[in-house]
């Protein structure tokens, strides 16, 4: 087995990233390519099973030279089964039978997840977890999502919704309205669209000097990295907004904590590329509402794979 490979999958909305790995986790080839939503995402799956057999073929390797296919998919996944469904920015509204159509047009065995959940994989397996068994991952992009390992095992819950970190009650009384339908989840302030709508918010009651308010009253557009990075500069009206962020993110990390304990708390996703300067002020709000213990025993730390933690953690499934 050892000199086995495994094919890892990561499916996003506008990319499907492939990989080819040892068993050890190590990526020896990539590559890429455009996701097809169109006629009800219809051809998502036959484009997958043709570009594993396309590259097999260039790389002289058989079905046999594999352990297996593993694949991180958004929407709703049944890993028993392997279906998927839900999943609305593939256009995939009815059951898609993944693990029936990749094996029959591959030959290799498939295993699938959760978007969020591979990646967690991915990290806690090769990035900033250390291979730890207890480590909990949160990604903060256009949603928030997250996955958590107790103990060894990915957390699936009932239903598949545990980790769901992303709708985490932060502000039950003026909070947002999210668009799962209730009020106040960590999604709606600290993901890449929540930081710019607080952002918006705030420099409505904001009177000082502030190029953020100046940029907002002229009619431009903002993004998270812009209020980042107008913060790191000192601009009043963006720390304020980063600090708010870091309240919402740091209380909803510190309940984590206290709940599962896990030796790290990862952070990822593309509002954590504003790194340290992000980390820092979180880790405040979290250690003023962890227990003790929890707050000795239990740290943040940022990510450190990049896009590369979904086609690691999907390629991990296969070793199951």
């Amino acid at each position: 087995m050892n000199d086995k490979k495994l094919i890892g999958v990561d499916l996003g909305g506008t990319t499907v990233k492939f990989a080819i790995l040892t068993t050890d986790g190590e990526i020896q080839q990539r590559w890429s390519i455009d996701t097809n939503i169109l006629d009800e995402g219809s051809h998502i799956l036959p484009d997958i099973i043709d570009s594993i057999n396309e590259h097999l073929k260039l790389y002289k390797m058989t079905p046999n030279d594999f352990v297996g296919i593993g694949m991180g998919s958004p929407g709703s996944v049944d890993i028993e089964a392997g279906t998927v469904i839900g999943a609305y920015n593939l256009n995939w509204k009815t059951l898609q039978q993944a693990k029936k159509d990749i094996e029959a047009g591959t030959g290799i065995p498939f295993s699938i997840d959760n978007d969020a959940n591979v990646a967690a994989l991915g990290e806690r397996w090769k990035g900033a977890g250390e291979n730890d068994a207890n480590v909990t991952f949160v990604t903060l992009g256009t949603g928030v999502g997250g996955g958590i390992i107790a103990d060894g095992n990915l957390l699936h819950g009932v239903a598949g919704s545990a980790g769901e970190l992303g709708h985490v009650t932060v502000d039950p009384v003026n909070g947002y309205l999210c668009t799962c339908g209730k009020r106040g989840c960590l999604e709606t302030v600290a993901s890449a669209t929540g930081v710019v709508r607080v952002a918006r918010d705030m420099a409505e009651e904001f009177a000082g000097d502030s190029k953020l308010k100046q940029t907002l009253d002229d009619g431009d557009e903002i993004s998270s990295k812009i209020v980042f990075d107008l913060a790191k500069t000192g601009d009043k009206l963006a720390l304020m907004i980063v600090d708010r962020v870091s309240y919402f993110l740091g209380l909803a990390l510190a309940n984590v904590g206290n709940l599962l304990n896990p030796k790290f708390i990862v952070i990822g996703g593309g509002v954590s590329a504003a790194g340290d300067f992000l980390l820092k002020r979180v880790d405040k709000y979290f250690k003023e509402n962890t227990f003790p213990n929890v707050r000795e025993t239990t740290s943040l730390r940022l990510a450190t794979l990049g896009n590369t933690a979904g086609v690691i953690g999907a390629a991990s499934l296969a070793l199951k």
